[in-house]
């Protein structure tokens, strides 16, 4: 199979009690996704998990194990609830060092900010034999350590981080997408999404309900990898809409 055809994956650990208390609304899941996508990377699988070294460590072995790149968010930091990194590195059957490239890093950011006490040095802390992800916004840097990708909690931290990994990992093609809205329950047209999507290869078409203006209707978005085989697949779903009396908007609704 070749670099292009094959179906790259990645899954996503998004660690932290506040996530599952509620207290806050994890926004680094779709930035994941979409700069996965950008790469030519699938999102297969997110899991949400406590500051709980067990908890986390299951995770990181189960979903490393059945993806090609494995990235956390959050636990990265400088208090004693950050545990991400010993957890990755027990996972992984290494001890945790402090990284000398981490250190000069924080030691460069902190001169003027009170400089690097315990707490601070917590963040050049390692698995070791990783390798660090560049952080312009706040010096302490994300950690790549085999397949798996340690990055900060905070959305804007993170961005940054991904930013420095864009165009370093290897993926296939980009993942197309086409939307078509329609006034259409679910129901009255289960066949023809299902027979649509069998005449076309490598294609999915997800549905997506809503209720609106007292009327019921549905987006469906096409995917693929293959920008011919997407238009393809779209023309024929507006056609089906269109035989059943049923008007396709495209773009969606």
């Amino acid at each position: 199979m070749t670099t292009e055809s094959r179906i790259w994956t990645a899954a996503l650990i998004v660690v932290g009690d506040e996530i599952l208390s509620g207290r806050t609304h994890d926004k680094n899941i779709a930035q994941v996704a979409s700069w996965l996508g950008v790469q030519g990377i699938r999102l297969r699988e997110v899991r949400v998990v406590p500051d709980v070294m067990e908890a986390i460590i299951e995770a990181v072995n189960t979903l490393r194990a059945r993806n090609d790149y494995l990235f956390t968010t959050g636990g990265i930091g400088p208090t004693h609830d950050d545990i991400t990194v010993d957890a990755v590195a027990e996972a992984l059957g290494v001890e945790v060092v402090v990284h000398p490239t981490a250190r000069a890093i924080l030691e460069d950011y902190y001169e003027t900010r009170g400089g690097l006490n315990e707490a601070r040095l917590r963040m050049a802390r390692v698995p070791d034999g990783a390798e660090l992800i560049e952080n312009k916004v706040s010096g302490a840097p994300g950690i790549r350590a085999e397949n798996v990708y340690l990055m900060a909690g905070v959305p804007g931290i993170t961005a940054m981080m991904l930013d420095g990994l864009t165009g370093q990992l290897e993926g296939g093609l980009p993942l197309l997408s086409a939307t078509i809205g329609c006034w259409v329950a679910e129901s009255e047209i289960a066949d023809l999404l299902r027979e649509t999507e069998k005449a076309f290869d490598g294609c999915q078409i997800g549905s997506y309900p809503f209720f609106r203006e007292g009327k019921t209707g549905a987006n469906f978005v096409i995917r693929s990898v293959d920008d011919e085989t997407l238009k393809a697949c779209a023309h024929a779903l507006e056609r089906g809409l269109a035989a059943m009396g049923r008007f396709p908007v495209a773009g969606g609704i």
